[in-house]
């Protein structure tokens, strides 16, 4: 992460908190509004579910400094539900309105629900597993998520499918550059202010001065908002309230909003774990998983019942923010309540800001995203590894972030399987009728084939000692295999004897034949083997 480093090191303090605050507030209102397009629903509930994640999860979660709210991989997962639930309604005879206002209240049981499954997860401390994410899942992971952010913003560009006339696409790479620019020289000249905030606020006003001269030449949030419901003239909204979901609390209804829930409380807490790791390594620093997973699940409770879409951390938005010098809770509280200032308050303004400068800003986070010295590491890490960075990557672009890292993990544990698979070797020594193998390595479920072909059934002597003093029985198809070896012996009718056990093969061993010694290591240092017999 050297290279992000250098960008993105900057002190802990308020003002750079509130600043920050200020551009990532800025960048997140087209994202919500956009995603809430794809959930199906009014931008409102977007932005709501913006407001309400952001500040949830800076008061509460285990992260300071990281960015919450409605994201992509949250509303893919909703918006069949939503489109379910409300084609349902119509094909019943139901009206549109009231089929838009039954498929919002299963959408708002199915987040409550999710941050239910959340809060449980944080309380049974899970979120300590995402420790067993390797390393190269994590770059593939952060390589694959910049390249979906580039991918994004080029829709930017496009207008009812169509990319823009040659002039104003000039225009808009102009205002593109020239928000970049700012925010890679300004910082050589000071640090009082972010960088990107001020290259948005001189792109907007140049942006306002083109099209007061030349209307329409330069795209701003508000064209994108019609572009997307032609019917939407403002982005102003009115303060979130309580609403209790008319959701009937009959099984069948439980049934259709389960598989959602557990399936968005599931991608949320892995994207946002991911991002918390990410985060702690940019600011050599150290988050908390499990009050993360707390702080993600009350925001999507509470998401529910003020009309939210729900949603988890952004690692946009998060990376906006840690380059703006965004450290503190301040920052992630301060983002959420100028958002909702912005459209309650100053939407005309909000609504002025040309779509360049923000793709411009989510270029710059592109650029600090990406792990760029992973594309050096060819020939300098074991290929498996390499292929991991790669194919995770891959799946992160062509399906879904939670797949990708399920993948990587599978893909590493297989390897590693197959790695240590290949240690597990032993010295034989032969003394008068005595035959002893002294084995080495660990015996689990990928070394029992070279493990079983150590022995020479045939051949050894009457008595054959096998000392596990350097080797540990790890799972249970060790113990089949100790089962297997103590068969075959006994089948040309010589003794086994195991020396220097885990006292956990004891019980596992119960049922093995002719073993007539199990030498039981009582130094206290075996661990249990995962099996129900010992429970």
């Amino acid at each position: 992460m050297s290279f992000v480093k250098l960008l993105i090191k900057k002190p802990r303090n308020l003002k750079n908190d509130v600043l920050s605050g200020l551009t990532v507030a800025l960048a997140l209102i087209p994202e919500a509004v956009a995603f809430a397009f794809v959930a199906g629903v009014h931008p409102k509930v977007g932005l709501y579910a913006a407001f309400m994640m952001g500040l949830v999860t800076a008061l509460v979660g285990g992260r300071p400094g990281m960015i919450s709210g409605a994201t992509g991989a949250v509303a893919v997962i909703f918006a069949p539900l939503v489109f379910h639930v409300r084609d349902t309604a119509i094909s019943n005879g139901m009206s549109a309105s009231v089929a838009n206002s039954m498929a919002l209240d299963y959408l708002f049981a199915a987040v409550i629900l999710m941050g239910v499954i959340q809060i449980v997860f944080g309380l049974l401390r899970f979120g300590k597993f995402i420790r067993l994410v390797p390393h190269p899942v994590m770059l593939g992971f952060v390589n694959g998520l910049a390249i979906i952010i580039f991918k994004a913003q080029f829709g930017q560009f496009m207008v009812g499918g169509k990319l823009l006339a040659m002039t104003p696409l000039i225009v808009m790479g102009a205002l593109i550059a020239l928000t970049m620019g700012i925010s890679i020289f300004l910082p050589k000249l000071t640090k009082a202010v972010p960088a990107t905030l001020v290259g948005i606020l001189v792109t907007s006003v140049i942006g306002h001065f083109i099209n007061l001269q030349y209307p329409g030449m330069v795209r701003t949030v508000l064209d994108f908002v019609k572009d997307q419901n032609a019917s939407l003239t403002t982005l102003k909204v009115g303060l979130p309230v309580f609403h209790l979901p008319n959701f009937p609390l009959e099984w069948e209804s439980i049934q259709l909003i389960l598989p959602y829930a557990f399936l968005a409380a599931a991608v949320g807490l892995i994207e946002s774990l991911m991002t918390l790791t990410l985060v702690d390594e940019l600011t050599d620093t150290r988050g908390k998983s499990n009050l993360e997973s707390i702080g993600q699940g009350l925001g999507n409770f509470i998401n529910g019942f003020f009309g939210g879409m729900g949603g988890c951390a952004m690692i946009g938005q998060s990376m906006i923010n840690i380059r703006g010098g965004g450290r503190g809770r301040t920052s992630g509280i301060s983002a959420a309540v100028l958002l909702l200032f912005f459209v309650l308050f100053l939407s005309p303004a909000i609504e002025m800001i040309p779509l360049a400068a923000l793709v411009g800003v989510m270029f710059m986070v592109v650029i600090g995203t990406f792990e760029w010295s992973s594309l050096r590491l060819y020939k300098k890490i074991p290929a498996s590894d390499l292929l991991v960075i790669i194919l995770v990557s891959l799946v992160t672009v062509i399906a879904d972030l939670a797949i990708a890292v399920f993948v990587g993990i599978i893909v590493s544990a297989l390897v590693f399987a197959w790695e240590h698979g290949k240690n597990i070797h032993a010295t034989k020594k032969v003394e008068g009728n005595k035959t002893r193998y002294d084995l080495s390595g660990p015996l689990f479920f990928a070394s029992v084939t070279s493990f079983k072909e150590i022995f020479d059934f045939h051949g050894d002597t009457e008595d054959v000692y096998i000392d596990f003093q350097n080797s540990r029985v790890w799972d249970h198809s060790a113990i089949e295999a100790l089962q297997n070896i103590s068969e075959r012996y006994n089948a040309v009718n010589k003794k086994l004897h195991l020396l220097n056990l885990g006292p956990d093969c004891k019980v596992l061993l119960a049922n093995a034949q002719n073993i007539v010694e199990l030498s039981i290591k009582e130094d206290g240092h075996w661990e249990h083997v995962a099996d129900d017999a010992l429970d």
